[in-house]
């Protein structure tokens, strides 16, 4: 009997249609083993989530997004697919800001996140819808899994990925791991934090977190902005952290599924692969 393995993409506002479909195409190249089928599904309840094994959060609107999420009762189940059951989740641009721990620029009791990431992002860092951009990002993680579908050629250079930035924010600080709330980022002016759940709080003696990888830097962008960088007080030193991860979380502040470059989709299925072929062994 052939098992389903559904992945399922946050359907309440935003470029959801654009993630299906290239998660769909990544699907192609991404194996499972004998007897177990991929199968795609947009998310818009508690019973959809429930039956995915990895959700990917779209761009779009973060406050938006909260607040559906929180009027449909679908808020506190993300929080528990996250940060207590720990499945692999991607959020990119509005879906990052969701799964930050701390989201500045954003007035106390107008925004809930979701957490799962130990970072502060800074919302709309990059200016308004006028001010969007693309970039070439040189990814490591792309490289790494380049080498491995081209053993049979050999060694190719890969090419850099299009980053696509929108209204986009930028991982501002890495935080220290936490179990729980991170109290001292609420002590912060027109800074939110994610709400500890109690399913958190008793799912936390269990687990050991690993601490934030910074996965991507955009140099030279924060260079170009030195006067709003100096006014903001933030570390100009190495550039600006695009795309992080902790554990099975993952979060990027530009926009994958606006390109027809299915890479990252193709990484990050992998991942979700590896993780749950891990499980079925245990």
């Amino acid at each position: 009997m052939t098992k389903n393995i559904t992945v399922g993409v946050l359907a309440l506002q935003g470029a959801f249609v654009e993630h299906m479909t290239l998660i769909r195409e990544a699907a192609v190249l991404v194996k499972l083993k004998r007897d177990w089928e991929w199968q795609f599904a947009e998310v818009r309840t508690a019973s959809e989530l429930e039956a995915c094994v990895a959700l990917i959060i779209p761009g779009g609107e973060s406050t938006t997004v909260s607040l559906v999420a929180t009027r449909s009762g679908l808020l506190e189940p993300l929080r528990e697919f996250v940060k207590v059951k720990r499945k692999p989740t991607w959020g990119t641009c509005a879906g990052l800001i969701l799964l930050a721990e701390s989201a500045n620029r954003t007035k106390k009791g107008g925004q809930e996140l979701i957490g799962g990431l130990d970072v502060r992002v800074h919302r709309n860092y990059f200016g308004r819808q006028t001010e969007s951009f693309q970039a070439p990002l040189d990814l490591p993680f792309l490289k790494d899994q380049a080498s491995k579908l081209d053993n049979q050629e050999g060694e190719k250079e890969e090419k850099p990925f299009s980053g696509i930035f929108i209204r986009a924010p930028v991982i501002e600080k890495v935080l220290p791991v936490v179990q729980g709330e991170q109290i001292d980022e609420s002590l912060l002016d027109e800074t939110v934090i994610a709400v500890s759940t109690d399913a958190e709080r008793a799912e936390a003696a269990k687990q050991v977190l690993r601490p934030v990888e910074i996965m991507a830097i955009l140099p030279g962008r924060s260079r170009a902005l030195k006067k709003k960088i100096e006014g903001l007080g933030l570390d100009d030193e190495i550039g600006d952290i695009v795309a992080v991860r902790q554990d099975n979380v993952f979060g990027t502040s530009f926009h994958p599924e606006l390109t027809k470059d299915a890479r990252i989709h193709i990484w990050w299925l992998n991942q979700v692969r590896d993780t749950i072929q891990g499980q079925s062994l245990r």
